[in-house]
């Protein structure tokens, strides 16, 4: 029969190295989770930095596209203000050819009405008529009208140089009207859409741009005009609308003289 003693001291023993091995898994499975937390920590830190990152990425992508539209947008402003810069440059040389073509026809236009009226001063044989020459004339001189007005419009929108604008102004200052006062013209025709008036008054009889001359019938004064253009024979005016009288119009057949005439 074996003793107890033994039995009993490798009890203790196994007991003993259980209980050293138990502390050791303890310590060492206290380290593990430690460094499971840590770990834990880490890739939690590390996925809030890659989402900060992506985020970072996509507001970046967002600005870059913001960027772009606008240069895109700038590029498409420019192209458009270089096509009406090119559409206004033809514009005017349309323009510009327009106002050489009726300056050329005003010519033509005034040359013809001279012509007229030389025939119509010395009728010679086989000359139309007197009634025929004057319905010429009237037909001349409307289309003359026509063409200065136009010229005017053309020349309005070309847009005139600061200097060019003031040189009437200058010269109403520092000339006076050459033409004698005692010189009397007749109203041809008058327009009353564009409000101006057609003499038989040029600058033959002395009459110079801005001369203000005052309108008769019969011996009343009913008005007011302004000279605007002025050729040889012919020259137009435009009416002073506030030197009219309330439910007065310039006609045909009024007479007109100098604005300082005491006649």
């Amino acid at each position: 029969m074996n003793s107890p003693k033994p039995l009993l001291a490798i009890s203790v023993s196994l007991l003993l190295i259980s209980a050293v091995f138990g502390v050791l898994n303890g310590g060492k499975a206290k380290a593990l989770r430690t460094d499971v937390a840590a770990a834990k920590n880490q890739r939690e830190t590390a996925e809030r930095r890659r989402q900060t990152a992506e985020k970072g990425i996509r507001d970046r992508e967002t600005k870059v596209a913001g960027e772009r539209a606008k240069v895109s947008e700038n590029e498409t402003r420019i192209a458009s203000a270089e096509a009406e810069l090119v559409k206004t440059q033809t514009e005017k040389s349309d323009l510009q050819g327009k106002l050489q073509a009726n300056e050329a026809q005003i010519a033509e236009l005034q040359k013809h009405i001279d012509e007229m009226n030389k025939n119509s001063a010395n009728p010679n044989p086989g000359a139309p008529s007197v009634a025929e020459l004057q319905a010429q004339l009237d037909d001349a001189r409307k289309q003359l009208e026509g063409a200065e007005h136009e010229k005017t419009f053309i020349a309005e929108r070309l847009g005139p140089t600061r200097e060019q604008s003031r040189a009437p102004e200058v010269m109403v200052q520092r000339r006076e009207p050459s033409f004698h006062p005692s010189v009397r013209g007749t109203v041809l025709a008058v327009n009353q859409a564009y409000n101006f008036v057609v003499l038989n008054l040029g600058n033959r009889q002395g009459l110079e741009p801005n001369a203000e001359m005052l309108v008769l019938r019969e011996t009343t004064i009913i008005g007011k005009i302004r000279i605007s253009s002025v050729e040889p024979a012919t020259a137009i005016g435009d009416i002073l609308g506030n030197s009219l009288a309330r439910g007065v119009q310039v006609q045909p057949g009024d007479t007109v003289i100098y604005a300082g005439s005491n006649s």
